[in-house]
Order: structure tokens, then C-alpha cells, then sequence
């Protein structure tokens, strides 16, 4: 009796848990006070269902590499500076390679070793230059370059997770895709031309000097010193939009975004926004050495390869603090701000493939996969009750439970439904009754052996539960299988598939049991069970 009661109050909490974090999905209570006295905010659905946009995004593993092997370079510059071995900037040369030139041939032995103990490259190349100078080609290893690539592509996604959990979209699908590609999926999203704007914003940030001394007319024409590069200088013209005029720059970063802590959108004495940067302690050290060793010399401020100022630097700036300036809208700035502070895309990310669900086919979606849901259920309810009386009643009742359960699940685990997940539930529905079937096949044969009503549902019960757990196991481990290596759409029907196994292994086996027992309860031990 005790036992009967101890499970009947542990069921009723699992059912009422269940039924309080499904209620905020249904359309009456969603959004209503009573939303606010309940757990959870209810079933988030996917872009197939919701409508939303799809992107594809490709990332540039070549700037990803030139970027870390010329960070390669300034670090082997400082650690050969405090070794009192004096070497030129080191340049890029390619993708595994970049030359440093030593100003005294004497210390070759030093760099040497500075190189093998600070860095990761390995000399290829080493050839004497102008009398007492020596020019070194190193390079990187494969295996430290696929390093690289491995944690250019985690931090991407990292990246474009950040600054879209700040925009405020709900249930993104990030993923990394072959060939260095990324999938983005945003449900529901209500303004995707800002969004895709933020997304595919590189935010690559770079402190860069300015060569002045460079004749700009013949650089247009492709006529530049070695080390440097072309690029174009911002101007915001009345009109709102930007005046582009060329500026040569010196092609190595003195200074990148990585070194950002924190991005503020502020406004100057006349009211126009800027975006405050904060570097972190290096940053700032950096910066300043940088500022100290520059004065009267103009550094530029590159975003994504395009020039917002170029300032003369004046005197030395401590305090590891710089400002963007060009003349932006609030809402420019606060975009910027935005995408700085969630983090600067290793590499430029450009946008292969843009495809918008409109919310009249997720709709539709949603009408024809809860009518398969509502027919299929109305036919399974219906030959139980036929052909196993009682225990039908008893397999219904479990089954409308059952598929709470499941809704009330995936609102507890966050979890996104799909349109695959919805033929995962309906799947759920012919399979939760299956375990019934097998238990009420066991009791009629106890019956038929002449065991009363109460020990033919104790024996159907102990016998039936091995084969139903062993049974559902094996599909819960294919689930799995689905889930892990599986997309998108794959993966939404792992999920409600192994929650629907899990919630009907409880409803059909436990729950169902102690209805049996509370109906035999009320009637004699000798009294007909009709199943």
C-alpha cells in the first residue's frame, strides 16, 4: 500500500513537471500573466518551422595564417630584443613563411637559438646580405598550420556566436561544415539584413602606419615600395554615405583587434558617436611602445581592410585606450561596438549562401505535421480501446501523457523542434503503444493460465519490462548515433525520438502499472480484468 502511494505521488510530480513547462508553448499562455508564475518560456522552433534565414559562410584561412605568422614574427622580434640580438621587422612571405633579416652577422647564433626557444618556425633559409647582414626564411610545419586552422575555425564560431546571442535571436545552429565553411541558422529572426550585416562583419581590426612618403598617384597605378599595400580612406560625406580616397599603408599590422577587451559606443564634444576600445595588458604595452616609438608619424585605424582615420599620433598614449572615429550613425557605432566587444573574426568571412523561410511555409509546416500528429493518435487511441477494453483505456491515458511529457521535455532541455522532430514524435506515438501491447499480450496469457487479475498484472509487468528495456535501448543507441554525427534536421529527430523512448518507457511501464493496480485495488482479487 505504502509502495502504491510513494509511486503514485512520484508519477504525479514527473506529470505535473511535465505539464508546467509545456503550458507556456501553448498559444492561450504564451505571452499571458500565467506564463510569468512557470519554468521556462516554452518550445523554441526551428527555422523550418518558424521561418528565419540560413546562411553559409566561408572563412579566409590564408589572411587567418598571414595574421598569425606575422603575430609569429613581432614576437620573435620582441624575445630576439631582449636577448639583445636586433633583427629588422620580420614580413610575411606566404602561408607557412616569413624573412627576418639579422643587422649583425656575429649573432647568428643567438637568433638561432632564440628561434628554436620561442617560437615554432624552423630556419629553411639563411644567406648573407649587404656585408654584415643576414637573411633568414622560416617556416612553419604542417602539422602546425592544420593547428592553426583548427583553432581559427572554433574561434569563428565563437565569435559569430557572441554577437549573435547579443543581437537577442532566440535558438541559433551554428555548425563548422567541410571546407572550412560554417552554417548559421537564425529562427524567427525579424530584421535579417542588420543581422547578416553583423554576422558577415569581420570586425578585423588592425593599427597599421602610414607611409607618407609614398607617391599615392603611382601606387594606384601598381608602382609601391616593398611592404607596402594600397588601401582606400574613409570620408562620411552630408549625404550619409562614404567618400573613398587611396592612402599607402605599411602592409604589416603593428596592432590587431585580438588585443580588445571591451568596445563603448561614446560621444565626442560635438555629439557624434565613436566607438572606445580597451585593450587588454598586452594590448596595452603594445600600444603604448607603439605610440612612444611613432610620434608625429599618422597610424591608421583598418577595418576589414578599409581605413576609418588616420590620426597623427602627438605624444605617447598610456593607459591601454584608443577611440575609432568616421563620422557614424548611432546605430553604426553601436554595431561596431557590438561586434568588437562579442570578439574579432580571425579571418574575413564572406557570405556563399543566403536563404530566407518565409513564416507562411513554416506555418503550413506546422498545420500538416500537427494534423499527420492529431490522425495518427486518433487512430492508435482508437484500436486500443477496441481491442484491449480496459487496458486501451489505460494505454490512451499513458500515451496523451506520454506525448506531454515529450513537450514538456523539450522546453526543460532548450531543446529547438524541427519538422523532422515533429515525425520524430509522431513515430513516438506508434512506438509508445508498443511496449502496452507486449505487456497486455503477457497478462492475457497469465490470465489464460488461470492466475488471478492481481498476479497476471504483477507477472506481465516482471516479465514484459527486461524485453521492452532492451528493446528501446538499442533504438535510444541508433539515436545517438543520429545525433552525433547527424545535421541539423537529423539531429531534431534524435532528439525527440530518444526523449519519446524515455518518457514511454516510464508512462507504459510505471505509470500504466499503477493505474492497473489502483483499478484492482478498488475490485476484488477474483474479479475479470478486461484486456
Amino acid at each position: 500500500m505504502q509502495s502504491l502511494r510513494l509511486r503514485a505521488i512520484l508519477a504525479l510530480a514527473v506529470v505535473l513537471a511535465g505539464l508546467a513547462f509545456m503550458l507556456p508553448s501553448l498559444p492561450g499562455v504564451k505571452g499571458s500573466s500565467l506564463s510569468d508564475f512557470l519554468p521556462g518560456k516554452g518550445i523554441s522552433l526551428g527555422l523550418d518551422l518558424k521561418g528565419g534565414i540560413h546562411l553559409t559562410l566561408g572563412v579566409d584561412m590564408k589572411t587567418a595564417m598571414d595574421n598569425t605568422l606575422a603575430r609569429l614574427g613581432d614576437d620573435l622580434k620582441s624575445a630576439a630584443r631582449e636577448q639583445e640580438v636586433f633583427i629588422l621587422r620580420p614580413t610575411v612571405q606566404n602561408e607557412t613563411q616569413i624573412e627576418v633579416t639579422l643587422l649583425k652577422a656575429e649573432q647568428k647564433d643567438g637568433l638561432e637559438k632564440v628561434i628554436k626557444d620561442y617560437t615554432p618556425f624552423t630556419v629553411e633559409e639563411s644567406t648573407p646580405v649587404d656585408g654584415d647582414k643576414v637573411r633568414y626564411v622560416l617556416s612553419v610545419s604542417p602539422q602546425y598550420r592544420s593547428e592553426i586552422e583548427k583553432l581559427t575555425m572554433e574561434q569563428a564560431i565563437k565569435t559569430i556566436r557572441n554577437r549573435i546571442d547579443q543581437f537577442g535571436v532566440a535558438e541559433p545552429d551554428i555548425r563548422r561544415q567541410q571546407g572550412n565553411r560554417i552554417q548559421v541558422q537564425l529562427p524567427g529572426l525579424q530584421d535579417p539584413e542588420r543581422a547578416i550585416k553583423i554576422i558577415g562583419q569581420t570586425a578585423h581590426l588592425e593599427f597599421k602606419m602610414v607611409d607618407d612618403t609614398a607617391d599615392v598617384k603611382k601606387a594606384v597605378e601598381g608602382v609601391m615600395a616593398p611592404g607596402r599595400e594600397l588601401s582606400v580612406l574613409l570620408h562620411r560625406q552630408a549625404d550619409g554615405n562614404y567618400a573613398e580616397s587611396p592612402i599607402v599603408l605599411k602592409k604589416d599590422a603593428v596592432l590587431t583587434g585580438e588585443y580588445v577587451t571591451d568596445a563603448q559606443v561614446r560621444l565626442d564634444q560635438w555629439n557624434t558617436p565613436y566607438v572606445s576600445l580597451t585593450f587588454n595588458t598586452r594590448g596595452a604595452k603594445v600600444f603604448t611602445d607603439l605610440t612612444t616609438e611613432n610620434v608625429n608619424k599618422r597610424m591608421a585605424i583598418v577595418l576589414d581592410g578599409k581605413v576609418y582615420s588616420a590620426p597623427v599620433i602627438r605624444e605617447r598614449i598610456a593607459g591601454g585606450s584608443a577611440s575609432i572615429t568616421g563620422n557614424f550613425t548611432r546605430e553604426e557605432a553601436r554595431d561596431l561596438a557590438v561586434v568588437l566587444r562579442a570578439g574579432s573574426l580571425p579571418a574575413p568571412v564572406t557570405i556563399l549562401e543566403q536563404r530566407s523561410v518565409g513564416p507562411s511555409l513554416g506555418q503550413e509546416s506546422i498545420d500538416n505535421g500537427i494534423l499527420s500528429a492529431v490522425v495518427g493518435m486518433a487512430v492508435v487511441l482508437a484500436f486500443m480501446v477496441i481491442y484491449y477494453g480496459f487496458g486501451g483505456i489505460v494505454a490512451d491515458i499513458v500515451l496523451c501523457l506520454n506525448i506531454m511529457l515529450i513537450m514538456g521535455g523539450l522546453a526543460a532541455f532548450g531543446a529547438t523542434l524541427t519538422l523532422p522532430g515533429i515525425a520524430g514524435i509522431i513515430l513516438t506515438i506508434g512506438m509508445a503503444v508498443d511496449a502496452n501491447v507486449i505487456i497486455y499480450e503477457r497478462i492475457r496469457e497469465e490470465l489464460r493460465r488461470g492466475l488471478s487479475a492481481t498476479q497476471a498484472v504483477a507477472e506481465g509487468y516482471g516479465r514484459a519490462t527486461l524485453t521492452i528495456l532492451d528493446a528501446n535501448v538499442t533504438t535510444v543507441i541508433a539515436a545517438i548515433i543520429l545525433y552525433q554525427f547527424g545535421t541539423g534536421p537529423i539531429r531534431g529527430f534524435a532528439v525527440t525520438l530518444t526523449l519519446g523512448i524515455i518518457t514511454s518507457m516510464f508512462t507504459a511501464i510505471f505509470v500504466s502499472r499503477i493505474l492497473f493496480d489502483l483499478y484492482l485495488k478498488k475490485r476484488a482479487d477474483n474479479a475479470k480484468l478486461s484486456i
